[in-house]
């Protein structure tokens, strides 16, 4: 585990005080850890599911598979910002 010293304006300090009360948790160190694992499983990309992995690889095994260079392109996708 590590210890850390931050700096946090009132704001954020309102939102841990309230992420402690909801979720019944024991000091502000469990709201940040909790805030970082909703940060991860909502933005961060998630690792596959073995189950879709497992699909994948007989859908590529009979040979059901098209490849394309640019996906986005090819679909007319456009980045997000």
């Amino acid at each position: 585990m590590v210890k850390a010293i931050v700096k946090i304006d009132e704001r954020t300090n309102r939102v841990l005080n309230i992420l402690k009360a909801k979720y019944g948790l024991n000091d502000k160190s469990q709201a940040i850890n909790l805030m970082a694992q909703q940060f991860e499983a909502e933005v961060m990309e998630p690792e596959l599911r073995p189950e879709f992995i497992k699909k994948m690889e007989r859908v590529m095994k009979r040979g059901k598979v098209v490849r394309v260079k640019n996906f986005a392109k090819e679909f007319g996708l456009k980045k997000k910002k």
